[in-house]
This record gives structure tokens, C-alpha cells and sequence, in this order.
């Protein structure tokens, strides 16, 4: 195993946690994900669903857990199956997880054959008054592939049909929102590695090399400290490239003059971190850059104030909209007359930052979480705000990771650099190392 896992005692306070939220004769079902096919007979690499990780620490196919509170015999009111191996299975794909290398891990006592999941959950639910069954309902999910989980409800649905169905993801959305000491630490061990390969590239970046030269030497970074990868889909944006929010094609050269915007962040240990940094080619800001940098940088230390239990994500996006709105009209990019007399649905300030500047971070890059329900402590957050002027070929996004706490914000990424100085130092430290 490349990373340290949580601890079982981690999950078993997240099923409990779970168990809490359920009616009186619940039971639920949560299964791993499908490995994912390519072509002839290739495979993509395995990526578990989150939930059962969450709930278990399981990272292999063909998992299922099942939760049963209130089942009659306590050795049902948790189960979790694992998939059976064998001398062949060992030969090609390596070691599986045993039934004592699952208890483990998972802290839970009755751990079986996943063969054996269709005789048990038809022996218990007889007992059980409310079937629980998960989906992905995040806000914007637009999965147009059927997943295991889905195949597995609708033979559910199907064979019991008269039992009262209930959602398990609200109350997985609920209780992922707010995370346990372990996990900030997890998160913390994957921006680690993120600000490592930040410092890397700092040093590295030049006129007249290719975008995905510097997606590869973050890659390196990633891997070679024990992550598997990018959290997600990196954005090495160039000049006008980063006027273009989700620009993943990485392959235009970088030009003496340009500032770049790198969005970037690795999983560790099944947890994502999400930077954002924007830094120019040739090691130093032009004034307008450096003005333009800066007005980002006081939004974003603003909007981190802001992020305090009991406020409703939808407040506090429209008061950095005001924020904003007053860097954008100091840029010149507003006239304070016309914001005066905009139309409230359709604020001015959107011209040059359309995006929202928080979303919630853990397992998931875009992580769940109940936008109509308050901050709550121990939720983690991104805060990165933006301006892009496309007429001008400038985009610039700064990027931290935020903890809740009863008392203010824990920023994840104190020690990662984001001044405008201590960016310039930095390349130009690079830049002497390498000549």
C-alpha cells in the first residue's frame, strides 16, 4: 500500500456516525465501484466509490458493506464482503484482501466472501423495515454510465419492492461534510506533496517550454512521495489558455511574458487536495500582472474570513461578489455607476469571474456536502477566487485549502507560497540554480 490509511477506530466513528441518521429497521447497502474497461481487453486503473471507503477503507473491487443496526443477531449488524481469491488471482492481479486483513482495517467483526452477499441480504431482510440504498446525487453529477451501485439497486428494487426505500446519500452527504481529525491530517499529507511539487515546478518553469512539460514534472513529484496521482485532471494554462476555466489540453508553449495558471492536486490516501497558483513565465510580475494578482489575493483572504460556522454558502458567495465587484471597478474593468444600476440576478462582477469561489474538498475534489444546510465546524473548503480578462490574455486563480473551526479558519496551505514576492524570489532562486 503506497499511503497510510486511516485508522479502524476513523471508521468505525463513520459508520456509527451513519448509523445514527437511519430510521428504526433500517438496512444499507453500499457497493465498490466497477473496474472500468478501455478497449480490447485493457482496463483503467481501479478507483473506489468514495462512500464505502469512507464507511470501510476498502480500496478493491467487488466490495460491499452492509449496515444493519437493529438486525436480531449483533454479528449481522454489520457486514462487509470482500472478494474471494485464489493462487490464480494472486499469480496475475497480486494479493487481495484477506478476511483478517479486512477486520483490520475496517474495525468491522463479520467479514465474508462477496459470493455469500446475495444468501445473506435475502436471510435478513425479513427483518428489515426500511431498505437504504445509495446513489450519487451530487449537484453536479451528469454520469452517463451505469455503476455497479446502480445495477446492484435496481436488482434490489426489483426483488423488494414492498419495503419502504430510503436515500442513504443525504445523510452521506451529511456526515462527509464534516471531517475527523484523521482526515484534515490526510488532506494535509496530499497538500504537503502538492506544495512540494509547487516549490518543484517554481524552479523549473522558463520561457519556451510546453505546458505539459510542467504537468509531468508535478506528476513525478505526486508519485515519487507516495501518491497515486492528480486528484484530478490538471490545468497548465498559458497567456490566454488560462482565460478558459476547465483547459485541460496542456500542450501550447509557454511565452516570455505570460503568466501561467496552475490548478493542480494530488490524492493521497484516497483524500484530494486542490491548488490553484498563477505565477509569470519569466520569473517576474509586469505591473498590470502584479496588480491584477493582488486584487485576486485580497479577495481570497477576505472570502477565507468569511467561511464561519452558521453562514450559508449562497451568503457568503454573494458578499465576495461585493468584494470583488470593488477590485474590478479599481482595475478599471467596472465603472461603479454602472454596478450601481446592474440587475441583482445578473451582477457585472461575473464578466471576469463566473466561477463560485468555494466548494466543499475531502474524498471527492468537488466533495459532498448540503448547500441549503450552514457551515458547520470541521468542514473543509476551497477558497479561490479569479480574474480573467480575456481581451487582456490574462487569468489569474489563487487556491487554498480551509478548515472550519468554532473559532475562525485553519489554512492548509499556510506554508505553500502565494505572495507575489515570494513567488519572484523563488523562480529567480530557480533560475540561478539552473544557469
Amino acid at each position: 500500500m503506497r499511503y497510510k490509511p486511516l485508522s479502524a477506530s476513523t471508521y468505525t466513528e463513520h459508520r456509527a456516525r451513519f448509523r445514527q441518521q437511519l430510521e428504526k429497521g433500517g438496512l444499507a447497502v453500499f457497493h465498490s465501484n466497477d473496474i472500468m474497461p478501455t478497449s480490447a481487453d485493457g482496463s483503467m486503473p481501479f478507483h473506489q466509490a468514495a462512500d464505502i471507503f469512507y464507511l470501510s477503507g476498502i480500496d478493491q473491487e467487488e466490495t460491499i458493506l452492509l449496515l444493519f443496526p437493529d438486525a436480531f443477531d449483533p454479528k449481522d449488524r454489520e457486514i462487509l464482503f470482500v472478494r474471494e481469491t485464489s493462487p490464480g488471482i494472486a499469480i496475475w492481479e497480486g494479493a487481495k484482501f484477506s478476511p483478517d486483513e479486512a477486520r483490520e482495517l475496517s474495525g468491522i467483526a463479520t467479514v465474508q466472501w462477496t459470493s455469500s452477499y446475495e444468501a445473506t441480504i435475502k436471510r435478513l431482510m425479513p427483518q428489515a423495515q426500511h431498505l437504504y440504498l445509495n446513489s450519487n446525487e451530487h449537484l453536479r453529477q451528469g454520469n452517463e454510465v451505469e455503476t455497479r451501485e446502480e445495477r446492484k439497486n435496481k436488482e434490489l428494487r426489483a426483488l423488494y419492492p414492498l419495503h419502504n426505500l430510503q436515500r442513504s446519500a443525504p445523510v452521506m452527504h451529511r456526515i462527509r461534510s464534516r471531517k475527523t481529525d484523521e482526515e484534515v491530517k490526510q488532506i494535509a499529507n496530499a497538500i504537503a506533496i502538492s506544495g512540494k511539487a509547487l516549490q518543484k515546478v517554481l524552479g523549473f518553469v522558463k520561457p519556451g517550454m510546453k505546458e505539459y512539460e510542467i504537468e509531468a514534472e508535478i506528476t513525478r513529484e505526486f508519485i515519487r512521495h507516495g501518491s497515486r496521482g492528480h486528484a484530478y485532471t490538471p490545468i497548465i494554462a498559458s497567456g490566454y489558455n488560462a482565460c478558459v476555466l476547465h483547459y485541460i489540453t496542456n500542450d501550447q508553449v509557454c511565452n516570455d511574458g505570460d503568466v501561467i495558471l496552475m490548478d493542480f492536486g494530488c490524492e493521497y490516501g484516497g483524500y484530494a487536495s486542490d491548488l490553484t497558483r498563477s505565477i509569470p513565465v519569466n520569473g517576474k510580475f509586469t505591473p498590470r500582472q502584479r496588480d491584477v494578482y493582488n486584487a485576486v489575493l485580497h479577495v481570497q483572504k477576505e472570502a477565507t474570513k468569511l467561511l464561519l460556522p452558521g453562514v450559508f454558502l449562497a451568503d457568503y458567495h454573494k458578499k465576495v461578489g461585493a468584494i470583488m465587484e470593488k477590485e474590478l471597478i479599481g482595475l478599471g474593468l467596472l465603472d461603479k455607476n454602472d454596478v450601481a444600476k446592474q440587475d441583482p440576478e445578473k451582477p457585472l462582477y461575473k464578466q471576469y469571474f463566473m466561477h463560485g469561489t468555494s466548494h466543499f474538498l475531502g474524498l471527492d475534489v468537488h466533495d459532498v456536502g448540503l448547500w441549503h444546510e450552514p457551515i458547520a465546524e470541521g468542514m473543509v473548503f476551497t477558497v479561490e477566487p479569479g480574474i480573467y480578462i480575456r481581451e487582456e490574455k490574462l487569468g489569474i486563480r489563487i487556491e487554498n485549502n480551509i478548515v472550519v473551526t468554532k473559532d475562525g479558519q485553519i489554512d492548509l496551505f499556510k506554508d505553500i507560497p502565494r505572495e507575489v514576492e515570494e513567488i519572484e524570489a523563488l523562480m529567480a532562486k530557480g533560475a540561478k540554480a539552473l544557469a
